[in-house]
Order: C-alpha cells, then sequence, then structure tokens
C-alpha cells in the first residue's frame, strides 16, 4: 500500500490525534508508516509504503514546509538542472526534496514544470497555507472532505471515510456509475467527499478558512492545465513529418521510463500500443526484457499466442498465465475493497492478475495505455461520425435495427435511441461499453436529481464529431476508469506502472494532430502503426483488437451465473430505493433468454450491490 493522509483541524493538537484514530481502523492499517504533525498540533500527514519505500516526511526552510508524495517523475533530472540555475544544490535530492525547493521558486506553477504521474501536498507553515496537487493527466487519485472544524485529503478514500457518514451516498455519482462504470472527478460515492480534480491544485489558507464565514465556500480547484487550452487553430496533416516527430517523442518518453531501471517489463497484450511499447522499451536494452501476458480458455477472447508470437520476434523473456472463471470468481470478492467505491471495468480482473505475475519477476511496468484516446482506436469513434450524419434519421435506423432479429442489430440500435437534450458523447461511450444511457436510467432507476451533463468547453478550433469523442474519452474515460485500473491494481501489489504514451508532451501534440493520420480510411491507429511497422512487421497485426478483456457476458451465463442470481434479485433490488425491481429483473430476463449484449448492465448491478454488502 503506497500513499499518503493529511488532516488539518481548527484546534490545537487535534490533528495528529484524528490521523492515529484512522490508522487505527483495521482495514487500514500498515506495518510501513511514517508521520510527521506542526507544533502547534493542527496538521499532520501520514505516509505509507513498503520497507524499501517508506522514509521520514521531508521537511525543509528550517521546518517551514513539509511534503508529502504519491506517484513518479521522469524528469528528474531536468528539474534538478533548473532548480542548480536558481542556486539551489540538488546532490542526493529526493523528489520530495526537489518538490520543496521548487515550490519555494515556483509557488503553485511547480506542476506545470514536472512530468510523470504524481499526487502531492505541501503545507507552508509560514503562509498558513495546505496546497494539494494533482497531476495533468489524473494518472493518480487524491480524494478530501471538508467541515468548519477540520479540512482531510488522502490519495486512499477509505482513510476519509471515518469523517463522513457510511450511509450518506451521492445520488448523482451512483448515477455515473450506472452510466460509464465509475464515479468521475469531482464526485466520489460518498457526498461530502469529493476527488480533485485532474491537472489541478486545491489552496487552504488556514486563516482564512477556519475564521471566515465565507471560508468552505473560498475552497475551490484552480485548473493549471486543461486538455481544451491545448487545442489549436490548425492541425499537422504532413504525415511524413507527423510519423518523425511523434516517433521522436515516443523513444524520448520510453527512453525516461526505462533509464536507470533494473527491474522493469512491459504487460503485453499483442495490440498495437502494448506491442509498441515493448518493442521501443527493448530497443533501449541490452538484455532481453520480460514481457507479461494474460490468456483465456475460451478462444474467442484468447491472445495470448499474438503476444508470444511479438515476443519471439522481438526477443523478449515472455511470461504467460491463462485466466479462468475461478481465478475470475475469487478476484471478483475483492473488488470492493481494492477500488473503494463501486467500480465495473471487469477488464480490471485480467490486469491484476497479470500485475500480480509481473510483480513476481519485476519492480516496474511499462503499459500501452492511451493509444486508443489519442489516436482513435475505439469503433465509437466511427459511430460519433455516423451519428453526426444521420441524426436526422436516428428514429428510422432505431426502428429498423431494433426489429431485425440479428443480436448485434439490436445493440446497434441503441445507438440511435437518444434525444436532442442528450449529450452525445456520452450517450456514445454507455451504448459502446453496453451501460444504461440516459433514456436507461430514467427507465430503470428511481432519482430526483438528475446528473449533471458531462461537458466539453470551448477550443480553438471547431472539432469533428470523433475529435469530440476522443477529447471527451481523455477528459473522463482516462483519469476516472482506465489509469484507475491499473493504480488499484498495481499499488495493491507494490508494483510500479507507468504509461510512456500519457506523456503530456505527446498528448498535446496528439490534439493537434489531423484526425485523417488517427484514422485513415477504416484504418484505426494509423500513425502508430506506421511507427509500429518500423519494429515490427505489420502481418503480425492483421486481426481484430481485443486487449486484456474477459469473456464475461459468457460466464455470466454459465459459470458465474451463482454470482448473478446472489447478487440480482428482488431481495436484493428491493434494499436500494434506486432500484426499479421490475425493470432490472426483466434486463436479467432478457440476459438470459439470448439478448446477451445485456451482460454488461447487470454486471453494474451486481458490483454496486457487492460494494453495498461490503459496507455493511
Amino acid at each position: 500500500m503506497d500513499g499518503f493522509i493529511g488532516v488539518i483541524t481548527r484546534h490545537k493538537n487535534k490533528a495528529e490525534e484524528d490521523l492515529k484514530t484512522i490508522l487505527s481502523l483495521k482495514n487500514i492499517q500498515e506495518k510501513y508508516f511514517s508521520s510527521y504533525s506542526n507544533i502547534k498540533g493542527n496538521c499532520a500527514f501520514g505516509k505509507w509504503g513498503t520497507a524499501n519505500q517508506i522514509q521520514k516526511i521531508v521537511t525543509s526552510n528550517n521546518g517551514k514546509l513539509s511534503v508529502v508524495f504519491s506517484g513518479y517523475i521522469v524528469n528528474q533530472e531536468e528539474l534538478s538542472s533548473l532548480l542548480e540555475k536558481e542556486g539551489v544544490d540538488c546532490k542526493g535530492f529526493s523528489v520530495e526534496d526537489i518538490l520543496l525547493n521548487a515550490y519555494l521558486i515556483w509557488g503553485n506553477e511547480v506542476p506545470n514544470y514536472l512530468n510523470g504521474a504524481f499526487v502531492f501536498a505541501i503545507w507552508d507553515e509560514q503562509n498558513g497555507t495546505a496546497t494539494l496537487f494533482r497531476d495533468r493527466l489524473g494518472q493518480k487519485s487524491l480524494y478530501y472532505y471538508v467541515s468548519k472544524e477540520e479540512f482531510c485529503f488522502s490519495t486512499h478514500l477509505k482513510a476519509i471515510e471515518p469523517f463522513v457518514s457510511q450511509k450518506d451516498w451521492s445520488t448523482i455519482g451512483i448515477q455515473y456509475f450506472f452510466r460509464f462504470g465509475y464515479i468521475p472527478a469531482p464526485y466520489t460515492i460518498y457526498e461530502k467527499i469529493k476527488k480533485l480534480d485532474e491537472g489541478a491544485y486545491l489552496q487552504l489558507h488556514f486563516d482564512t478558512f477556519f475564521n471566515s464565514i465565507d471560508g468552505l465556500n473560498l475552497l475551490r480547484p484552480v485548473k493549471y492545465w486543461k486538455l481544451e487550452d491545448k487545442i489549436n487553430k490548425s492541425t499537422l496533416s504532413d504525415e511524413n513529418k507527423a510519423i518523425e516527430e511523434l516517433h521522436n517523442l515516443l523513444k524520448s518518453s520510453v527512453e525516461m521510463h526505462v533509464k536507470g531501471e533494473k527491474s522493469v517489463g512491459v504487460l503485453l497484450s499483442g495490440g498495437i500500443d502494448s506491442s509498441l511499447m515493448a518493442a521501443m522499451a527493448q530497443s533501449f536494452l541490452d538484455k532481453p526484457l520480460p514481457t507479461f501476458s494474460i490468456g483465456f480458455n475460451e478462444s474467442s477472447h484468447n491472445e495470448s499466442k499474438y503476444a508470444r508470437q511479438i515476443a519471439k520476434q522481438l526477443g523478449t523473456e515472455h511470461h504467460e498465465f491463462i485466466l479462468s472463471y475461478e481465478d475470475a470468481r475469487e478476484l471478483v470478492a475483492k473488488i470492493p475493497d481494492l477500488y473503494e467505491q463501486p467500480y465495473a471495468d471487469s477488464s480490471s480482473i485480467p490486469t491484476y492478475l497479470v500485475s500480480r505475475m509481473a510483480k513476481s519477476k519485476v519492480d516496474k511496468v511499462i503499459l500501452g495505455d492511451a493509444g486508443d484516446e489519442l489516436f482513435m482506436g475505439y469503433g465509437m469513434y466511427t459511430w460519433a461520425n455516423r451519428l453526426n450524419v444521420l441524426s436526422n434519421f436516428k428514429f428510422l435506423f432505431k426502428t429498423l435495427l431494433s426489429l431485425s432479429p440479428k443480436i448485434n442489430h439490436k445493440r446497434a440500435s441503441q445507438y440511435f435511441d437518444f434525444t436532442d437534450k442528450d449529450h452525445l458523447p456520452s450517450h456514445i461511450f454507455s451504448v459502446e461499453q453496453g451501460f444504461f444511457t440516459a433514456k436507461g436510467i430514467r427507465k430503470n432507476f428511481h432519482f430526483e436529481d438528475v446528473a449533471p451533463i458531462f461537458q466539453l468547453d470551448k477550443t480553438a478550433r471547431k472539432l469533428h464529431a470523433s475529435e469530440q469523442q476522443s477529447l471527451f474519452d481523455l477528459k473522463y474515460y482516462l483519469p476516472g476508469d482506465l489509469t484507475e485500473k491499473v493504480n488499484r491494481a498495481t499499488n495493491a501489489l507494490d508494483l510500479t506502472a507507468t504509461a510512456p504514451i500519457l506523456d503530456f508532451r505527446i498528448v498535446e501534440w496528439s490534439l493537434n494532430l489531423d484526425k485523417s493520420l488517427k484514422r485513415k480510411g477504416n484504418l484505426s491507429k494509423y500513425i502508430l502503426k506506421e511507427i509500429l511497422y518500423k519494429y515490427l512487421p505489420s502481418s503480425l497485426f492483421q486481426r481484430p483488437k481485443w486487449g486484456f478483456g474477459i469473456p464475461l457476458g459468457s460466464w455470466l451465463s454459465n459459470e458465474l451465473k451463482p454470482l448473478l442470481d446472489e447478487y440480482v434479485n428482488e431481495e436484493q433490488l428491493n434494499q436500494y430505493p434506486f432500484y426499479n425491481t421490475s425493470k432490472i429483473l426483466k434486463i436479467k430476463e432478457a440476459f438470459l433468454e439470448g439478448k446477451t449484449y445485456l451482460y454488461q448492465q447487470l454486471w453494474l448491478v451486481i458490483m454496486f450491490n457487492m460494494w453495498a454488502e461490503n459496507k455493511k
């Protein structure tokens, strides 16, 4: 378990008492923990880590500044050079030492100088401020709770739970969960606990906050980086120039992630992104790179043979794990505690298991995350273009497809089942994932408050429908689901996971790459593939995309049906007033009668009910 916690209170000596109370709780006890409190006792920090990681919480400037940090920074050498130009001797500095000295010079501008995945908090004793920072793309998470008496924050939601009622759930957060499979920032499952937005900082001024009538209202996150602001008026459409620039950026990023690492590997699904990361990482090493893949007994989902072929071509030291439904059933029971709030991405199961295998061999793994979102690898980008053109005929297409006897046509009819008031990128995402759309929420649940529509801010150029869908995924899906999935799995295993494609330089560059170089005709991720083929033959990739998904629909109909029956029944559903019990049971009935595409909606119900039961 890695991460930190902080407590700031109105009253002297109260913060350290609260910290000790939290640490006494059974579910967050940890062998390796260090703490710090200021002289007044109204600010206390705590830090979890492994035997190798844990150290005293770093302070500087005669004890007037202290910091807690979680994550990684890949440009530490660059930061040291910049600080040395400011007269700071960085010899022997840890990341925390660098952050404190950088804060003394640049203040709240510090995260603009960092490249990596991080959250950190700084207490400034002299100015009486506590400042929380989260990385640009939300690769790491930070939660906080605020009241008139105290301010508490942590990388672990369960560390803040003692401050709130366990039954004070956020109905908005619950709606988002059933629509997207996760709860996006700033919401959490709890009404009074918030999640810091990606690319933002939050600063508390002690005197103003605790001694002003408007103290609570004045505490607002400030965005220091925003995706929409990085979109220019024009795009890069020169193919040769684009390939050269992206290739150089990728090499730079991968090198920073492997440089100086003695124990690093790659999670290799056999797809475009992870194969590219494996190929590039191997090019920087003088010994075989450990690679790890996962397979299934079901041939329709088993891509392990492709990963094996790629590993052989690259000459890596390859390891493989075959996942059975028994493995999945055992791990499902751990998901509520592992993710701390309702979470329904079933690929978390193979991600955890392949990470566990990797941990037995290496201390750090490289991932191919973000290739799909940045370079349009998902089918929903094609649907975004279609619906943009055919929106005036949606009723016709919905009717024709729903009347078809073919299951895939019935599922496709859902794409056209939206109103002009619905947020189209959100609708497309929900259908693509098989979750509940806005209409599905209204039909199958009882919610008095309607969750706010996700918004994409104004950009310098007008975005095409597929570009809007891609931006939606980057802004919400990536930090809310994908990075959270990896963080929770690897953190539980004390394994470091990094994603070179998520380097902010690559993200900013990709936002201004012409869409024709992302999707060329029917070829998705065109430019990434062109770079990949410099390392591996294209013949290895002439096949459908799958990744680390599991045959969940098949398992829920057969081997995992007892799980479905245990958590989707009248008695279970009636415990929670927001379910329309009869409607949910009809979904279950339709699924078992052959509408197999409904399995994700049932998985949502299973995951929520399992989490709720785990909290009792």
